[in-house]
This record gives C-alpha cells, sequence and structure tokens, in this order.
C-alpha cells in the first residue's frame, strides 16, 4: 500500500503530465496566415465588383493600387503611392480568414505563392456587411507576372474585354436621352477659341485623407470660366450633361434660387451655355475606354464687363 507522500507526488505527476499534454487552442477561430508568402512583393493587377466588371453603372472605375509584402503574421510593407516608399503596417489577424491592414478591413479567399485574392470587407464597429462587401482584389507576386506570365504590370492592369463591352452597353442607352450620362473616365475637354476668355479644371490630388482615391476628378469634373467684356456681369454655378457632339445641356443650378427668379436665371444659363461657351470655347466629350458618351459636368461661370 502506497503511503500518502508517494500518493501525493503520482497525483502531482499525473496532473502535471496531463497539463503539458493538453494542446492550447487559439481563441480566434480559421485564422489565417501569411507564413508560407512571407518576403514575397505582390501587386493588385485587378480590383472588380462581384459581377466581375471594374466599373458601376455611374461610371465609377476601380483601380488597382496596392503593393504589399508580408513580413510576418504582424506587420507588412504596403506601397505609400505619394510618397513612393514602402512604409510598415501591423497586421491585425481576426476569424474566419479577415484581418486588418492599413485601416482596412479585408478577407482572404486565396493565398498562395503567385497570387492573392482579397474581398473588402464594409465594418461598421464590429460587424461585417456582407451584402455591401461586394469588392475583391487580385494580387500577383512579381515572378509571376515576370517570369510565369511574361507579362508586365500594366499589361496585367489593362480592362478586360467584359468592361469594354459593358461601357458599349451603357453609351447605347445613355446616348438616347440628352439629360441621361455617366461619369466619363476621360472627363470633358473645354478648351478657349477666344482670348476673352479663360478655363481651367479644379483637380483632385489623391492623398491619405481620401485613401489615395481622386475619382471625384471624373465623376464629378469641375469647371471655372471666366468671360471678360461680356454684356454684363454675371456669376453661376451649374451642372450640366455633354453630350457626343459637344454640346453643353445645361440641368440646374448649383446655387439655390429662389421660385419667382427661377424662369429668369434658367433662361440666362441656357443662354450663355449657347452664346458665350458655344462661340469662345471647344468642348470635347468625355470618353471610357475610348467610347465617347454624355457625361455630366459642373461649371463656375463668371463674366465681367470689362
Amino acid at each position: 500500500m502506497l503511503s500518502d507522500p508517494i500518493r501525493r507526488c503520482l497525483l502531482l505527476a499525473l496532473i502535471a503530465i496531463g497539463f503539458f499534454s493538453c494542446k492550447f487552442e487559439d481563441p480566434i477561430q480559421n485564422k489565417i496566415s501569411f507564413n508560407a508568402v512571407k518576403g514575397t512583393t505582390f501587386i493588385e493587377v485587378r480590383r472588380s465588383f462581384d459581377n466581375g466588371l471594374i466599373f458601376n453603372k455611374d461610371g465609377y472605375q476601380l483601380a488597382p493600387i496596392w503593393r504589399v509584402k508580408f513580413l510576418s503574421d504582424t506587420t507588412a510593407d504596403v506601397y505609400n503611392p505619394d510618397k513612393k516608399v514602402f512604409l510598415k503596417f501591423s497586421v491585425t489577424l481576426d476569424h474566419d480568414s479577415i484581418f486588418n491592414i492599413s485601416g482596412t478591413w479585408l478577407k482572404a479567399m486565396k493565398v498562395s505563392k503567385d497570387s492573392l485574392i482579397f474581398q473588402v470587407l464594409k465594418v461598421e464597429g464590429k460587424t461585417v456587411y456582407y451584402v455591401k462587401s461586394n469588392v475583391y482584389m487580385t494580387l500577383y507576386s512579381e515572378n509571376y507576372i515576370t517570369n510565369v506570365l511574361h507579362s508586365t504590370i500594366d499589361e496585367q492592369r489593362k480592362p478586360l474585354k467584359r468592361d469594354s463591352a459593358y461601357i458599349i452597353k451603357r453609351t447605347v442607352i445613355t446616348d438616347l436621352k440628352a439629360d441621361s450620362f455617366f461619369a466619363a473616365r476621360k472627363p470633358v475637354q473645354i478648351t478657349r477659341r477666344s482670348p476673352l476668355a479663360t478655363v481651367e479644371k479644379k483637380g483632385v490630388e489623391a492623398d491619405v485623407l481620401n485613401k489615395w482615391d481622386n475619382s471625384d476628378e471624373y465623376m464629378f469634373p469641375e469647371y471655372n470660366v471666366h468671360i471678360r467684356k461680356a454684356y454684363e456681369d454675371f456669376n453661376y454655378s451649374f451642372w450640366a450633361t455633354v453630350d457626343t457632339l459637344g454640346n453643353i445641356h445645361y440641368q440646374k443650378s448649383m446655387i439655390y434660387v429662389m421660385p419667382e427668379f427661377q424662369k429668369a436665371t434658367d433662361h440666362a444659363i441656357r443662354g450663355i451655355c449657347d452664346g458665350y461657351m458655344k462661340a469662345y470655347f471647344k468642348v470635347i466629350p468625355g470618353t471610357t475606354l475610348g467610347i465617347e458618351h454624355n457625361s455630366a459636368i459642373v461649371l463656375n461661370i463668371s463674366g465681367s464687363k470689362k
């Protein structure tokens, strides 16, 4: 019969064996790992909606801009287009292959030495809105682009035939009405014909504040126009559509107008579009993938008698 001291020792030994033989499970289930691609630089070659297209119905184009190199499961280098350097960012791994990097929540759909596929997630608080998470990123490794595809980054980033087919379809419908439009990837161009006129297109810089997205420059193109020696002093701000012939069709004032002055204001602005804008400026319609179509612009136009 074992003595009490010996029994205690055996019990402690069994507890110790059980303790060290237990497997400690990670509390985060289905966590992704980037160790298999550690040190490989990946370049985004396509960003598309869940329908496979890079354009939406309004003409907004998703642009592939990411370059990323995972150094571990906790850090990664992400390219900064503004400073043209790679910056180090923390990586936060979460459940169900979800992770956060550079302030963006993503879901890893595929991780291999040649390519990565991420789903861009719409996250508010601790809730993921999958219905609104309809954008996907495809990234290729530098080696895969150069030595397997024998291609270049620019070549891989070109729109596909289905993107062009979609724009052609949108164009056919849009050009039927003067007040119908979608954003032109290459916006309307306005150049002066007269030394009495000036025009300047307002630019939008891509920076950290807009997450390197300067799409407002073509989604809402804005032009400042001034005419000297006009018949009177005037100042209007309005939006209009430009058709495939370069004709400007006034739509609505950007400044509130009292109802009693609405008719006179509309008449004056239409007169400016049909008069000064046609006589003093050359207007080239906007295009997307080289296809001309109706698009909208904002005109801030002023005139002075001097």
